[in-house]
């Protein structure tokens, strides 16, 4: 037989960006290995200038990067990063992403509007992008705006699990902030034993971002503790909205859960204001010190990224994960 036969071994390598450097340290504890060694830094006009310490050939690429603010900036360093690996021969490449930027410009709602979120995905698949792994996508539609597989992850048994063990002994009932996300809040309700569901009807003006007006409870919320879930808190105004309409419809108490926690001001301002009892976030985007306070919880979404990440790896199940869901 002629010819020349190699067999190689799979080699696991994990990239950080400068964006939130703590949760990618994580992941790569959880999974034995550390962060390849790296160069990052900005040219007198802003550009950005990577490069790895180590020969990155042959490998399976994992590139993490949290798109907080600013968000245009950390995005671009994730989409040099991931060029630098397709120019270094790696062999698979996978950008982790746990909060998907622009995910909220998913559709038009006018004339002569961009869908930001396809851009994105069409970005990444030009610098060389084979996968993405994400959490809680605002839309699931998002997964086909990339060609080629998305893992869509849900932080869903991480929330509901903190508020069964906490909360479990009193009567709860699940809140949607809208009607559209009605289905999110069923799979609460059947991971919390069923609690009944209600949810917010409320009117937003496309002409202004980021306000919304909490019309009216739909559902019997009295003397419940209210879950109020959401896939992230940005300026806090429609939660708390949300949430002091619970309180006047007669909820017990109200729990603020969400996964991606923006913070922009002035959210921090009315989370601590609020009625709410607890707000219960995860750490796919950082909350540095000035915006914690006390009634804030962090949940750390890094064991599921990691599992999530040895299950693409290793050829295995995301989808088994989530029970079939994902």
């Amino acid at each position: 037989m002629s010819g020349l036969k190699r067999t190689t071994e799979k080699n696991l390598m994990v990239f950080t960006g400068r964006a939130h450097p703590e949760l990618a340290e994580e992941v790569a504890e959880l999974l034995g290995t550390h962060l390849v060694p790296s160069s990052a830094y900005e040219f007198a006009n802003g550009e950005i200038y990577v490069r790895y310490e180590e020969s990155v050939r042959g490998c399976d690429a994992f590139v993490i990067q949290s798109h907080t603010m600013p968000i245009n900036e950390w995005i671009m360093e994730q989409l040099i990063m991931v060029d630098a690996l397709k120019r270094a021969s790696a062999k698979r490449i996978t950008v982790v992403m746990p909060f998907w930027g622009y995910s909220r410009q998913d559709k038009k709602h006018r004339g002569r509007e961009p869908i930001s979120a396809r851009l994105i995905a069409d970005l990444f698949k030009s610098a060389g992008a084979d996968r993405i792994i994400t959490v809680d996508l605002h839309a699931d539609q998002l997964q086909g705006f990339f060609d080629g597989p998305v893992d869509h992850l849900m932080a869903l048994p991480l929330l509901t699990d903190y508020i069964k063990d906490k909360y479990g002994d009193q009567p709860l009932a699940v809140v949607s902030p809208d009607a559209g996300r009605i289905k999110v809040a069923e799979r609460w309700s059947a991971r919390l034993d069923g609690a009944p569901l209600a949810f917010i009807h409320k009117s937003r003006d496309i002409n202004r971002p980021n306000e919304t007006v909490a019309n009216r409870v739909v559902g019997d919320v009295s003397g419940r503790m209210c879950v109020l879930t959401d896939d992230m808190i940005d300026t806090g105004g429609t939660i708390v909205k949300a949430a002091e309409a619970l309180v006047e419809a007669g909820a017990l108490g109200v729990i603020l859960a969400a996964t991606h926690p923006i913070l922009s001001d002035p959210a921090v301002d009315r989370l601590k204001n609020c009625s709410a009892t607890e707000v219960v976030i995860t750490n796919t985007l950082p909350v540095p010190p000035a915006k914690q306070f006390d009634k804030l919880t962090t949940l750390s979404i890094a064991p599921m990224i990691a599992r999530a990440i040895r299950e693409v790896f290793e050829d295995g199940s995301v989808t088994s994960m989530f029970d079939g869901h994902a």
